[in-house]
């Protein structure tokens, strides 16, 4: 592989991407605020860098992917950041889920210096993540985006240029829309089963294969069943984005009733201590509104 390639955020998402990338072959540097993490990577094969700049500077294409706005803006911009190391020409990809009103104004400073930004966030979850499956959404430059689709594919499968700058984390926040309210709806559809007495495994295989089936349904109901809230995406993060959609939409002057209203339940989730489990723990507060448990 010609590219350098630096990825900064190993996180529950950023860790097994990173381990895709040496898998295809890329050289890689790699920095996180955990120096745990980046040690894992440089056991598989990775070079370990001290700051975000220092990562840029070894690097023709540099990967951030980190908690949110704020996290972008200090690995990019900041001091000792990867724009501060980078040469012109080189391509930043931010693959993290943030503010799309932020996004253009971190690539307009990207871009004034001389380097090429691309928004990239990706949905699939750290199953898709490991997997190499996820898909990726991109708002930047056509040309840019072909040059770096063999970084993409090493990553994921459902790769789509969406747009100009931006529209990735735009399409990022339809998907948070579309996942969220899906697993209000599964939620629903479980505490229903189990209040009725229905056997909660065969309706989940009676509904799965029709018109309801979804990926909440075949990933998340499972995991409910056997009581496991392990995250593969945690419910605070869950909340960054939603409140993103909902600052986006204040903006637009748009009604999202229906994500408005999961959103309010994550926060009633959250209160309980749980910002730190997965997604799925959203049926708790659905249990406590029933009065039931929805368990195998």
């Amino acid at each position: 592989m010609d590219k350098r390639i630096g990825f900064i955020g190993l996180g529950i998402m950023g860790k097994p991407m990173a381990r895709n990338l040496l898998k295809a072959g890329y050289p890689l540097t790699v920095y996180s605020r955990g120096r745990s993490a980046v040690e894992a990577l440089m056991a598989d094969g990775a070079a370990g860098a001290r700051s975000s700049q220092e990562v840029a500077e070894r690097s023709d294409v540099v990967i951030t992917m980190v908690t949110d706005t704020a996290g972008v803006r200090q690995v990019i911009l900041a001091d000792k950041g990867a724009l501060a190391g980078m040469r012109a020409g080189g391509v930043i990809i931010d693959m993290s889920t943030i503010s799309p009103a932020a996004t253009r104004e971190v690539a307009d400073v990207v871009q004034a210096r001389g380097v090429h930004f691309l928004d990239a966030p990706v949905s699939g979850g750290e199953g898709g993540a490991i997997a190499g499956t996820l898909s990726i959404m991109v708002g930047g430059e056509v040309e840019v985006f072909g040059d770096c689709l063999p970084i993409f594919q090493a990553l994921g499968k459902n790769i789509i240029h969406v747009g100009g700058t931006g529209t990735g984390q735009l399409t990022k926040l339809c998907n948070q829309i579309a996942v969220a309210v899906t697993n209000l709806a599964m939620g629903e559809a479980l505490v229903f089963a189990a209040k009725s007495g229905v056997n909660l495994e065969k309706m989940h295989q009676a509904i799965s294969g029709g018109a309801a089936g979804s990926w909440q349904l075949a990933n998340l109901a499972p995991r409910i069943f056997r009581r496991d809230f392990a995250p593969g995406f945690m419910v605070k993060l869950q909340q960054k984005d939603l409140r993103l959609v909902l600052q986006e939409a204040d903006r637009l002057r748009l009604a999202l009733p229906a994500t408005s209203l999961v959103h309010s339940l994550f926060n009633a989730l959250e209160t309980r201590g749980a910002g730190d489990e997965g997604t799925q723990a959203l049926i708790k507060v659905l249990e406590q509104l029933a009065g039931v448990e929805v368990k195998a």
